[in-house]
């Protein structure tokens, strides 16, 4: 049964995030809000708990994951980023941003790309959740909760808790999201001189990249 927190949206009460860092540390599956939609997130290296978000959401090793970084730092220590690549991720976090580039050795196998050994990483624009990462101290692999069959994120904690309280370990309510998807851009080509990708235009804008 998971154990609910009811965290400010704006001044999160840092002894209920203790608690749900408490869960993820111990292998837990959380739903936290961010700054596009509620996610399940886990520990990265944690394989149990991977697998388990894999099945609530009814996806394969195919579809991309994505790590919830605290900065731009802790960003390029999973990921291979160069000079070029690194000016356009400046401009683009923290913010509603999914960037799509090779993974470094950091990066368990089972949790990147099967074929082009990618990972999606962000850091993003929600106080709670970035003190989170901070008391977590590492990255958390994240999806977007949309149920299985279903093409809509929820939004809304409380359906939430209706709906995965068998099946998740902590829900963390701070009111609802912008739910609206991240904009996802693709930097791998850059490496070989080519431009960035947009996979797809969401709540992140587009000029404030300079694309």
């Amino acid at each position: 049964m998971a154990q609910y927190f009811e965290a400010h949206p704006d001044n999160p009460q840092p002894r209920l995030l203790k608690q749900a860092v408490a869960l993820l540390q111990k292998g837990g599956v959380l739903a936290v809000p961010t700054d596009s939609s509620y996610a399940l997130v886990c520990h990265l290296d944690d394989r149990d708990a991977v697998e388990r978000i894999r099945r609530i959401r009814q996806i394969d090793e195919k579809h991309h994951l994505t790590l919830l970084c605290r900065d731009l730092s802790e960003l390029a220590t999973y990921a291979q980023v160069d000079n070029r690549q690194y000016r356009l991720l400046k401009l683009g976090t923290p913010g509603p941003y999914t960037f799509i580039l090779d993974a470094t050795k950091e990066v368990p196998r089972r949790v990147s790309h099967p074929q082009r050994k990618t990972i999606g990483l962000r850091v993003p624009d929600r106080k709670g959740l970035l003190l989170l990462l901070e008391m977590h101290g590492a990255p958390l692999l994240a999806t977007t909760l949309i149920p299985a069959g279903e093409t809509e994120a929820l939004n809304d904690p409380q359906e939430i808790r209706e709906r995965y309280e068998k099946l998740l370990d902590g829900i963390v309510d701070s009111g609802g999201c912008p739910l609206e998807p991240t904009t996802v851009i693709d930097l791998t080509a850059m490496t070989n001189g080519g431009d960035p990708v947009v996979v797809r235009q969401g709540r992140g804008e587009l000029q404030r990249l300079g694309l």
